[in-house]
């Protein structure tokens, strides 16, 4: 519980399929927020052009 309230809303999110035994969706969510993780870097940072190689 304690390392549900410190992630935030992904905590509440992972914890909700935890509960409801929605256990193939969390591979899918980790997916989804490591995409949105290197689109945001790659839109605002340094790191850009060498996000954009790996594609």
């Amino acid at each position: 519980m304690r390392l549900q309230r410190r992630l935030g809303i992904l905590g509440e999110l992972f914890g909700f399929l935890w509960r409801q035994k929605l256990y193939w969706m969390i591979p899918m969510m980790v997916i989804l927020v490591f995409v949105a993780l290197i689109a945001l870097l790659g839109q605002t940072t340094a790191v850009g052009p060498f996000i954009y190689t790996l594609f």
